[in-house]
């Protein structure tokens, strides 16, 4: 599939990881924008911007406001359009427990780093093409 033009949001605390995340969704054509923590992405995705977001990578630990924290808050918003975005979680937590608990928070898939390109296209074409169950989701 085709990525090209899809506008997400990579909410990721450490400097090295959303620079090299944000490479890796460039290369697909995506455009990115960074949000620092949890706060500011429930910030960012509760504003009138929010609805240009076609996804959202959440990183889990975060200071402020962790990643299951914002995607419970984002799941509550009064806009289904913001509320029912896709959620993916990027976290070093590989785990099936992690999984299981991003799932319950309310995410819609789960990449463990360090980040693999193949994991991530799985993951979209999952997400855009057939919109299957969380389940189902694609993991590592």
């Amino acid at each position: 599939m085709d990525y090209s033009g899809k506008k997400v949001l990579l909410v990721e605390d450490n400097e090295l990881n959303r620079e090299i995340a944000t490479e890796i969704l460039k290369s697909l054509g995506m455009k990115v924008d960074c949000a620092a923590d949890g706060m500011e992405a429930v910030e960012i995705i509760s504003s009138e911007a929010g609805n240009q977001y076609d996804l959202i990578f959440m990183d889990i630990q975060m200071p402020k406001m962790d990643g299951y924290t914002a995607t419970r808050e984002i799941r509550t918003l009064n806009d289904s359009k913001k509320a029912n975005i896709p959620i993916i979680a990027m976290t070093a937590n590989a785990f099936d427990e992690d999984r299981k608990k991003a799932i319950k928070a309310g995410m819609n898939g789960h990449i463990a780093k360090p980040i693999d390109v193949n994991v991530i296209l799985q993951n979209l074409d999952r997400i855009f093409g057939q919109n299957g169950d969380e389940d189902t989701m694609a993991k590592e």
